[in-house]
């Protein structure tokens, strides 16, 4: 067993197919996010900072002021991460033509390639960018993944750290309600 272990480790394999589990696991629905009044902080969220988008341009996140945003801080190095993608490239598929609604899925890898490799590997047609230039206050997180959703009154109204299924019907309401 620990020869196997081993094995995956240092093949590199131990990643995917940790996140496959995981992933599989948030299929079945029992993982899903809690959208009840509590979560809402009401915190202001910091527009300050910039970050690099895959053609290697800046983006700035006060071009999102008005919209309801929905942020991910991930990483291809994190299981979790992993596993929630397909969950969020679904619901980013049946949100992708609502203008107010904004995906910011902001990768944490030093080597953005790799990060832009993964994402086109496995087919997901949400845009990612590279926090390049560091992460402002608003988005310092203990742990990855992390999702905030931003009102567009500017307001964090969700914050989860740890992955969750976010591909279910309450959640979609919950970000076309805002």
């Amino acid at each position: 067993m620990l020869g196997v272990f081993a094995t995956l480790y240092f093949t590199g394999l131990i990643t995917p197919i940790v996140g496959g589990v995981q992933s599989l696991v948030l299929a079945t629905g029992l993982i899903k996010p809690k959208v009840l009044l509590e979560n809402k902080t009401n915190e202001a969220f910091d527009f300050s900072g910039q970050f690099l988008d895959t053609d290697g341009d800046r983006v700035g996140l006060s071009q999102y002021r008005g919209k309801t945003l929905f942020i991910n801080l991930w990483a291809t190095w994190c299981p979790p991460c992993r596993a929630e993608m397909p969950h969020i490239s679904n619901l980013y598929e049946k949100l992708q033509d609502n203008d107010s609604i904004a995906f910011l899925m902001i990768a944490l890898d030093d080597d953005f390639t790799k990060s832009k490799k993964f994402v086109e590997k496995k087919g997901f047609s949400f845009p990612i960018i590279h926090a390049a230039y560091g992460l402002n206050p608003s988005l310092q997180s203990q742990a990855i993944p992390t999702t905030l959703v931003v009102s567009p009154q500017g307001e964090i109204v969700f914050y989860q750290e740890g992955m969750s299924n976010f591909d279910n019907q309450e959640f979609q309401d919950f970000l076309e309600g805002l």
